[in-house]
């Protein structure tokens, strides 16, 4: 495994992890953790695939660096390392800057809570430099000696959690098309708020509140990290870029490095994060969706029954690839639905990309709940970008739909010749259609039965059981319930 080492200003030096023994050892403040053993996915991918294709084999270690306030809010900063495998059947180049041909690496962090799958984290992209030429995914054919420029087929190469969190070798997300993989590797990076504290810039930034475990009892967390290559891209190989591994969080809370993080289990190799809420929590859905001509979504639903006459529908929309972005998010909801509890929720930008961070507005015009990011003539406005997630819910007095419903993703980037759509089609789970209302039918179950009559005796000389609207149950209510009886 290649570690970082930084001496004065120079970059950091590619060292083996043969030299560094194999235990778990720090460096400065940097853990460098132990090779984890990975199992395939059921998200996405396959396994050998024509041409070259680069996945990640292993989310092989984690780094913790100095908490810091921004905001007035507390955080904390992780790296994750990361072992591609080229799983193709040609060499993969891994030429560094200003070469754009070779492959960017973001890192995510992922929070299950109360049924709730959500992006806590989001780091900037590390570049990769040279690829040493390892055996992880399986037999390897070497594409030189040493750590050359090219991942020969077969190979893997680790890159340590303290490599990936170097700061000299992060770059930001917004220049990097993710569904070609095309990239300027001489593009300028943003400048971080002055008041960003420097341990916190650029890496995986969480708040303490979303890791505290006497906030979140119970709560899961995942690692996602993703490989994006423009090779890869070309071959139609980049579905199955992205892999998660759960990571867990420790009890107490250090002013040098935060919660410890710890991993757990093992990598879900060519599997996104967002599987990991299927995985974790009964009656999820996930189903991937492609653009033509761009990029790739995954769409995930749980619809929940209070328990009190409503029920809770909760989405997470991830973007794994797609340069068009997601704009708009529309679920259908019959006439005569109520709606509550409406929310929405993104990552946060902090590192001076200019991202609004805006929550996106809420419509429930034409029989359809849609949240809508602002126009894409805001270059800055809080699309939903690559490697990100965001969530939408809403609570509703009616069950769900005993048929699945078409909702629809909207694009935030305007049509091309070479990608038409405006949105796409996704089928999801909505509100079902409430039945008429019968006069008597207090519980709005369809029937007027005995619960309903021991409403209306219950309701007695008030107005809560007037069915006639005179302004008072009484006999002529009854008189009207029975009539309508079963």
């Amino acid at each position: 495994m290649k570690s970082s080492l930084t001496l004065g200003g120079i970059l950091p030096i590619a060292v083996p992890c043969a030299l560094l023994g194999g235990t778990a050892i720090f460096l400065g403040q940097f853990l460098v953790q132990p090779m984890a053993t990975a199992i395939p996915g059921t998200g996405d991918g396959g396994t050998a695939s024509v041409g070259p294709d680069v996945i990640v084999g292993a989310v092989n270690g984690i780094a913790a660096y100095t908490p810091g306030l921004f905001n007035s809010v507390s955080y904390a900063s992780y790296a994750f390392g990361t072992t591609s495998c080229n799983i193709g059947t040609t060499q993969l180049q891994w030429v560094p800057n200003p070469s754009n041909f070779h492959p960017t690496i973001p890192q995510n962090l992922y929070r299950i809570k109360g049924g709730r799958f959500e992006q806590i984290g989001l780091s900037w992209c590390k570049h990769g430099f040279c690829a040493l030429q390892e055996t992880l995914c399986g037999a390897c054919t070497p594409a030189g000696s040493g750590c050359p420029t090219v991942l020969g087929v077969g190979c893997s190469d680790p890159y340590s959690a303290s490599l990936n969190g170097g700061q000299s070798d992060l770059k930001g997300r917004g220049p990097i098309n993710a569904a070609t993989g095309v990239f300027s590797g001489t593009y300028t990076d943003p400048t971080a708020p002055s008041t960003l504290p420097t341990s916190l810039r650029e890496r995986c930034m969480v708040a303490r509140d979303d890791l505290n475990p006497a906030l979140n009892a119970g709560a899961l967390y995942f690692a996602e990290c993703q490989y994006v290559h423009r090779d890869d891209a070309a071959a139609n190989n980049d579905n199955n870029n992205a892999s998660y591994r759960q990571v867990t969080v420790g009890a107490t809370w250090s002013t040098s490095t935060g919660y410890p993080l710890t991993l757990s289990g093992p990598t879900l190799q060519q599997s996104a994060g967002i599987y990991a809420w299927k995985a974790n929590t009964a009656g999820v859905s996930v189903t991937p969706y492609d653009v033509v001509g761009d990029g790739r979504f995954h769409v995930g639903f749980i619809v929940t029954d209070n328990g009190n006459g409503t029920w809770h529908y909760e989405y997470a929309v991830h973007n794994l690839c797609s340069d068009r972005n997601g704009g708009s998010f529309s679920v259908p909801v019959p006439a005569g639905v109520t709606l509550s509890n409406i929310g929405f929720k993104s990552p946060s930008y902090f590192n001076g990309e200019g991202y609004t961070n805006a929550a996106w507005a809420t419509s429930t015009a034409g029989n359809a709940i849609t949240w809508s990011c602002e126009p894409n003539t805001n270059v800055l406005a809080n699309a939903l970008r690559w490697s990100t997630t965001m969530n939408f819910r809403f609570d509703a007095d009616i069950a769900p739909n005993a048929l699945f419903v078409q909702g629809a993703l909207g694009l935030w980037k305007a049509p091309t010749a070479g990608s038409p759509d405006a949105s796409i089609a996704i089928t999801i789970k909505g509100p079902g259609t409430p039945v008429a209302s019968i006069p008597g039918d207090f519980d709005n179950d369809g029937d007027v039965d005995a619960s309903d009559l021991a409403t209306l005796l219950g309701s007695w000389g008030t107005t809560a059981g007037d069915i006639n609207g005179d302004g008072d149950t009484n006999a002529s209510d009854l008189a009207v319930l029975l009539g309508n009886w079963s």
